[in-house]
């Protein structure tokens, strides 16, 4: 069965898409760290993405297991963290 346009329904091909992954911790050190740089440079992206189609606020704080530090701060690390604090203080 086709649908408009001639595409193929998804529902038919069970191999259209991603398969799902087993959250679980990788073993093999360098397939982790590949995973985990792959994955860091996708969430800032994401971030970015926020920041820019919903004019979001994000801040972003990482730390490898190696203890190297990345973040992501719109409209910079100072106003989002003193938000963070103010409602953080507020709802205790």
């Amino acid at each position: 069965m086709e649908a408009e346009g001639g595409d193929r329904l998804a529902e038919e091909d069970p191999k259209m898409g991603r398969g799902k992954i087993e959250i679980k911790r990788i073993e093999n050190a360098t397939n982790r760290q590949v995973t985990y740089s792959k994955r860091r440079t996708g969430i800032m992206k994401k971030a970015r993405e926020l920041t820019v189609l919903c004019d979001a606020q994000v801040a972003i704080i990482m730390f490898s297991s190696t203890g190297k530090y990345h973040e992501f701060c719109s409209p910079g690390t100072e106003s989002v963290l003193y938000l963070f604090f103010i409602s953080c203080s507020i709802s205790r």
